[in-house]
């Protein structure tokens, strides 16, 4: 598995468990697992609302031409 072995492993471990803390460990492992099934979701899914942003400049223009007639 990627050449690590079983002594690698727990270093890893133990790092990971000092820098998160043994209680955040269980938050950041949900958040993760929902990321990724979130993720796989949204793949499969086609898409419903386009988020695309709309072109500001043009908005930016009409908006100083209105201001200039008033």
């Amino acid at each position: 598995m990627f050449g690590l072995g079983m002594q690698e492993l727990v270093i890893i471990l133990v790092i990971v468990v000092v820098l998160f803390g043994a209680t955040r460990l269980p938050q950041l492992g949900k958040g993760i697992g929902e990321a990724i099934s979130n993720f796989k979701k949204g793949m499969a899914e086609k898409d419903a609302i386009d988020v695309t942003p709309k072109d500001k400049t043009a908005e930016g223009q009409n908006k100083t031409e209105q201001d200039k007639k008033a």
